[in-house]
């Protein structure tokens, strides 16, 4: 049976820039969607851990609908109201308890702006002759021409040649690789506290504190990009948070808008003033309509206590991972987990998941992503393993060649 005419035509377009789609989703409420002929689905991928919240959540909604009945756009040539008191909840959530850092924020309108943000500050801050960022093999952070060069991903980068200059990469959670890469040239070092499209996997306190260390040895920036690990997935506000370390700049996107895009880069007060009128901008970062979806966003998650959510849920959600056959390894943080199976691809896996109602992404050839709203419950976790035990008890799929060994990113 075909997909609906209606998704064709709508489809032919639209730039090639990804598959065709295998549904087309009409609507959405809490941890479910619903495609065009009625069918339900369980979201175990949050829009690639954006709705975090789930879908049409009220709060949100309403302050989406206020916000475009009041004040839609004035330039940032003006303040408004929103966009200064998200600035001051993000301060005060990334300095955790104790002081606060006095950091300040540039908004912008997804996560590759906000890493472009933060690489244009690392540079201004440094002064000439120091520009180049040190990133990881298997890291992602972005699609700009930019942010692709410092995405560890090589067969990434090749369409697109010759990429901007200043960018290295070296094996992830390796802090001696990264000490041999410095150079006079560098000025910051940008690392993700879970690699995300890399497969899913966490960098740990032992690496984050020595890489730490060796900024503040060589007298480099530490740039962490929390997009998909911030706002409560990992079980703290931010995935640094797990490693007792300090930052110099944070980015962050996908969750803070639950679907409105809204990105953000903070940075210390002494390196965000490295930025003086002119040097950056942007001309909807910010905006009243996105701040205020960002403010109601975060004042939910705050009284929800969405990182205490997602440790419980993941904990559960882990434990039933464990009972499934045809598993053999979860990994990750909070809810912001990966599951390697005993047989690939999982791709198909994926899509006989999407088939039978349960929606999850297939992050590496091998491994499977689950990233669910951090509301999710337990009985709504209880259905997903349902589902997803009746896709890994159904034929075999292609077996591994040889014993099973899943790869670091460094390996790739």
């Amino acid at each position: 049976m075909g997909r609906p005419a209606e998704t064709s035509q709508t489809a032919s377009y639209l730039m090639a820039t990804y598959p065709l789609p295998q549904v087309t989703f009409v609507r959405g409420e809490g941890s479910y969607l619903w495609d065009e002929s009625g069918k339900r689905y369980l979201d175990f991928l949050s829009g690639l851990g954006v709705t975090s919240l789930g879908h049409a959540h009220p709060v949100v909604a309403t302050a989406i609908c206020e916000a475009a009945r009041t004040l839609l756009h004035t330039s940032n040539l003006y303040g408004t109201r929103p966009a200064a008191e998200v600035a001051q909840i993000l301060d005060r959530l990334i300095a955790g308890p104790g002081p606060g850092l006095g950091g300040k924020v540039f908004f912008a309108n997804s996560g590759a702006e906000a890493n472009e943000c933060a690489i244009k500050l690392a540079r201004k801050w440094a002064g000439h002759g120091r520009y180049v960022v040190l990133s990881a093999y298997g890291s992602f952070h972005g699609r700009t021409l930019a942010t692709l060069h410092a995405t560890g991903q090589p067969a990434k980068h090749e369409a697109f040649q010759p990429l901007p200059e200043g960018f290295r990469h070296v094996a992830w959670r390796d802090a001696g690789a990264l000490e041999k890469a410095i150079t006079p040239e560098v000025a910051a070092i940008m690392l993700e506290p879970v690699q995300g499209e890399g497969g899913v996997w966490p960098a740990g306190a032992e690496y984050f504190q020595a890489v730490r260390e060796l900024c503040d040895q060589r007298g480099l920036l530490l740039i962490v990009d929390e997009i998909q690990a911030g706002l409560g997935r990992t079980g703290k506000w931010f995935g640094f948070q797990h490693y007792g370390v300090r930052p110099d700049i944070v980015t962050m996107a996908k969750a803070l808008g639950n679907g409105v895009p809204i990105g953000a880069c903070w940075a210390r007060a002494a390196v965000a003033d490295a930025f003086v009128p002119g040097d950056h901008g942007s001309t909807f970062g910010g905006q009243p309509l996105a701040a205020s979806a960002a403010r109601a966003t975060l004042s939910v998650m705050e009284s929800e206590d969405t990182p205490a959510r997602a440790e419980a849920t993941g904990n559960y959600l882990r434990k039933r991972l464990g009972e499934l056959d045809g598993i053999v390894e979860c990994r990750g943080l909070g809810l912001m987990l990966a599951v390697e199976l005993a047989e690939a691809p999982a791709r198909e896996v994926a899509d006989r998941c999407l088939a039978g109602g349960l929606i999850v992404n297939a992050v590496t050839p091998t491994a499977l992503r689950l990233e669910p709203s951090l509301l999710l419950t337990e009985d709504e976790v209880d259905q997903g393993i349902d589902i997803l035990s009746s896709i890994l008890g159904r034929a075999p799929l292609v077996p591994r060649a040889g014993p099973h060994r899943h790869k670091d990113p460094e390996e790739r």
